[in-house]
């Protein structure tokens, strides 16, 4: 089924698989093979230098939800930024139906509206599109690079190598600034066969990202789709597939274009968007990943990681025991509550309360209409179990009543939604206690779908292919496979209505109108001011988590604290809450002892008595020049989202740098740096504990000559020192200056 190789290899003419250089056609170095990829004819069409290592990419266009636009502008607009450079959709899908805080959400969609006014963005009226939906739809061209405030920033099925990233790194698109990355490797991943009736986009996806995450097969590189199974694939299909290579924490991903492709731009009314792209004619790739398509089963993940999968009848022949090891393996994670789930199995089946099928993964027309077809002439019946669907799109949602597959789906008992991104985030459609839920949508990290375990509440949620949720539905809530179950798939053509974009969005692109007012609501704040990094540091350890992975949503959490986006000081009121629910207020004492620092008022007795220890073992120590910060350690910080927030609030909760063994993902590591917190990397975590104090002497010298490491020292509650040894990986001259200012918006003040 999978097959993932241990050494790179060669493709010759796009289809065959080569992995000893003698076998080639013509000699040709690797090096030189390497050029060879998609990925890197569009990375060297879009960087601003000569040097292919250090790339400083420019992008064709970017986009913004509403949890992430208003930080974004107010950096940029701190920054010296005049008017956007670039087209920038601001897209309003995930705070629409945050029903928390009064005025506050639709404030910021006004402060959006008025914004694309001033600095010339284009405008999407909430509920119109998601905005992935939306920017396959609007912006992706073959070739072009588009970089996003969202994790699934993914339309590499339409030649496009799209990025999600944290705020910061679109702040410097605003003003001018590039994005700085070293090349990254480029993972062929190479598709043959033909998905049997049934299978779906969903299933492709997680085996991939089963196979891939755990492993670090992709990550931080390229996943280039090739070989001859791609043609079996409709657009959508490859879309739905596309979207979810980020939680195989790669960079970004492309695929060979073809026909299908070129429809797909004819359709939506761009066909100058569309270019022939393939591998060349002896290509190198740093690894592969061998898919047959045709071997792919129905397939569940199963709480709580999008890697954590079954196949479903391996689920069905082995409940009980898999039941029981998920449920187990969640509560050790969870800790306060118990999940349960081996009570959903019942006379030999299992049985789920509520489905989802949503946003830019399962909201595609293709995998609504595959569901329409199941449950046409059926009923999803009147127990528990209930179905809600989401479209993407407002045009998908119009070709849907078109062709009749709204009233299957609502005649056969389904909720249609609007497009709104709120079941992947934990926004839309909460289960009740206790409730397993199944969802086609991007993510079941814990708390993702709106529980509080914090409060005693949790739900469970797994992920599935729309096909196999609408199989489920048809027999009122048992677990099936689309596979199990007869029907004949209509597969209606789609048409794409831009008339229904060109009524309500406001396309400012090239237009900014300097003198108009921004229009802002109680709830948009400024960000507070960021203090330099001190020649020397001291950080008090104010969470110690040893989970193997932290998501970003366990960093702040989704959902209804969406509402208080734009308001830096109250968001990081929320930080850590659902997983270390007393960080906040240790690390809000060692933000006041700084701010005493600062003002003049002297030191705290607590960090008194650690100079004094210090001082006792020969250091010398400035004590009114030195930062006071807080720290988390986690073994690896930053899976999952690419929100700012889940580091701009450490920040603004007073945090000075973050600890740990390895960071997720390049965007979390990149929204400390652009924050101004110290990405740390420790070998000796054991050497320290919550509520010691790290001493870090000369740590502006450190970072500004980039050393490879150097020693910091532990002071535990007794006066006792331990040295420790740090690193912080690579880091280019910017970012460390990016460091030593204190935060991006500092860094251009003063540059």
């Amino acid at each position: 089924m999978l097959k993932l190789y241990d050494t790179g290899i060669y493709l010759v003419d796009g289809e065959k698989i080569v992995t000893d250089p003698a076998e080639l056609p013509k000699q040709v170095s690797q090096e030189e093979a390497s050029k060879g990829t998609m990925a890197y004819g569009i990375l060297k069409a879009h960087n601003t230098v000569d040097d292919m290592e250090n790339l400083k990419l420019k992008y064709d266009s970017m986009a913004s939800h509403d949890i992430t636009y208003v930080g974004i502008i107010q950096t940029a607009r701190a920054s010296g930024m005049t008017k956007f450079p670039l087209p920038y959709l601001l897209t309003n899908c995930h705070n629409s139906l945050c029903a928390v805080g009064g005025t506050i959400n639709e404030d910021d969609h006004k402060f959006a509206l008025s914004a694309a006014h001033k600095y010339g963005g284009i405008y999407i009226p909430t509920n119109l599109g998601n905005i992935h939906s939306l920017n396959r739809e609007l912006m992706a061209g073959c070739g072009k690079m588009i970089l996003g405030s969202d994790s699934h920033t993914r339309y590499g099925a339409l030649g496009t190598l799209a990025v999600g990233e944290g705020g910061g790194e679109l702040a410097k698109q605003l003003v001018g600034r590039t994005y700085d990355f070293k090349r990254p490797g480029v993972i062929a991943i190479y598709l043959t066969g033909k998905p049997k009736p049934g299978v779906g986009p969903h299933d492709v996806a997680l085996t991939l990202v089963g196979e891939t995450y755990k492993n670090g097969y992709v990550k931080n590189k390229v996943m280039e789709f090739v070989g001859p199974g791609i043609k079996n694939l409709p657009i959508e299909y490859r879309n739905a597939i596309d979207v979810m290579t980020t939680e195989t924490t790669c960079w970004s991903s492309v695929w060979v274009t073809d026909d299908e492709t070129k429809r797909y731009f004819n359709i939506h009314g761009r066909p100058e968007d569309y270019k022939k792209m393939e591998p060349a004619p002896i290509t190198y790739y740093d690894g592969c990943v061998y898919v047959d398509l045709s071997k792919i089963e129905c397939t569940i993940a199963m709480p709580m990681h999008p890697s954590n999968i079954y196949t479903i009848h391996e689920l069905q022949e082995n409940a009980a025991d898999i039941l029981h090891i998920v449920e187990e393996n969640a509560n050790k994670q969870l800790k306060k509550v118990k999940m349960d789930l081996s009570s959903k199995l019942k006379n030999g089946a299992i049985w789920v309360e509520q489905g989802e099928i949503a946003g830019c993964s399962g909201g595609t027309y293709d995998s609504i209409c595959a569901a329409a077809d199941i449950l046409k002439g059926k009923s999803i019946g009147n127990g528990a179990f209930s179905l809600s669907v989401y479209p993407g799109s407002m045009p998908a949602l119009a070709s849907l009543i078109k062709t009749g597959r709204a009233f299957d789906l609502v005649s056969a008992g389904v909720l249609l939604r609007e497009c709104f991104c709120g079941p992947c985030f934990g926004a839309g459609d909460t289960p009740a206690n206790g409730e397993f839920s199944i969802r086609h949508t991007t993510r079941n990290f814990p708390n993702r779908e709106g529980s509080k375990p914090g409060e005693g509440q949790i739900s469970a949620v797994a992920l599935m292919d729309s096909r196999s949720i609408a199989a489920t539905a048809a027999n009122g809530g048992k677990l099936t496979a689309a596979t199990d179950i007869e029907v004949e798939y209509t597969d209606p053509a789609y048409e794409f209505d831009k008339g229904i974009y060109e009524k309500r969005v406001y396309s400012g692109w090239g237009k900014a109108e300097p003198n108009y007012e921004l229009k802002f609501g109680p709830n948009i704040k400024d960000w507070p001011e960021m203090p330099a990094l001190t020649n020397d540091l001291l950080v008090k350890v104010c969470s110690y988590i040893t989970d193997p992975v932290t998501t970003t949503d366990e960093l702040i959490p989704s959902g209804e604290t969406s509402s208080y986006r734009s308001n830096p000081e109250r968001l990081s009121e929320f930080a850590l809450s659902r997983r270390d629910p007393e960080y906040v207020g240790r690390s809000k004492v060692l933000r006041q002892f700084d701010r005493d620092r600062r003002a003049g008022k002297g030191l705290n007795e607590e960090v008194i008595k650690v100079y004094e220890a210090l001082e006792k073992a020969g250091f010398k120590v400035d004590r009114e020049g030195t930062d006071i910060g807080s720290t988390i350690y986690a073994n690896c910080p930053g899976d999952g989202s690419a929100r700012e927030q889940a580091a701009s609030c450490q920040r603004v909760m007073g945090a000075s740098a973050n600890l740990a063994r390895s960071y997720a993902t390049k965007r979390y590591r990149s929204n400390c740096i652009n924050w101004g917190m110290v990405p740390f990397l420790v070998e000796e975590p054991e050497a320290f504990e919550l509520g010691d104090y790290v001493f870090v002497p000369g740590v502006r010298e450190a970072v500004l000559e980039a050393k490879d490491n150097f020693s910091a020292y532990v002071v535990k509650a007794d006066g006792t020192i331990k040295e420790i040894k740090l690193s912080l990986g690579g880091l280019t001259k910017d970012e460390r200056q990016i460091i030593v200012d204190g935060c991006l918006i500092n860094y251009y003040r003063n540059n």
